[in-house]
């Protein structure tokens, strides 16, 4: 891997998505370029094509490596009930604070239709936890995934109380709920 002269260190796929994340959540997705990625990162802008293809290419990785930026729940044996609880509020904590990430995906969700990716998997496991039947992993998860966000949208467009600690008891509620649906989808 070349090393820039202006730098003096290998330039890493990750310092790259971590730092496009970064003036994504500064200038939303239309205040990243690959040229002020590069100034960001103190190389030529030809240098990240060795490690992406484009812009587009650049925000679809990082929208598929979303996963990885938060604390998905392990399969420690812990309860199905706080394992889910603990990946809603992932999703949650990681929503507001990488709001443009948040609604670019949303906006094109063919970045995150496949059900290989890490946040899928984590969630079919903690269904299957749960008990809900095979037949039923991806229309149970399609629901919990559109109330998660349905409630994100409300609280990123204002449609919900100012006061931070209403919107987290709110959110503890709306877990609460998706937890006992998830019960009753095992009966």
């Amino acid at each position: 891997m070349a090393v820039s002269a202006r730098r003096g260190s290998p330039l890493t796929l990750d310092e790259i998505t971590t730092t496009a994340l970064r003036l994504m959540d500064e200038g939303g997705v239309e205040g990243l370029s690959m040229r002020k990625l590069a100034a960001e990162l103190d190389v030529n802008p030809m240098s990240l094509y060795h490690h992406v293809d484009n812009k587009e290419g650049l925000i679809k990785l990082i929208c598929a490596t979303g996963a990885q930026r938060m604390k998905l729940p392990p399969d420690d044996g812990s309860p199905w009930q706080q394992q889910l609880r603990a990946m809603a509020l992932a999703y949650h904590r990681h929503a507001v604070t990488h709001p443009a990430m948040w609604r670019h995906l949303h906006d094109h969700p063919e970045l995150i239709a496949d059900r290989k990716l890490e946040i899928w998997q984590t969630l079919y496991r903690i269904l299957r936890l749960a008990g809900v039947p095979e037949s039923e992993l991806r229309r149970t998860s399609d629901v919990l995934h559109a109330f998660v966000t349905g409630f994100i949208a409300a609280e990123t467009q204002g449609h919900l109380a100012d006061d931070p600690q209403e919107v987290e008891l709110a959110f503890d509620a709306a877990i609460r709920m998706i937890i006992h649906g998830v019960a009753g989808c095992s009966d």
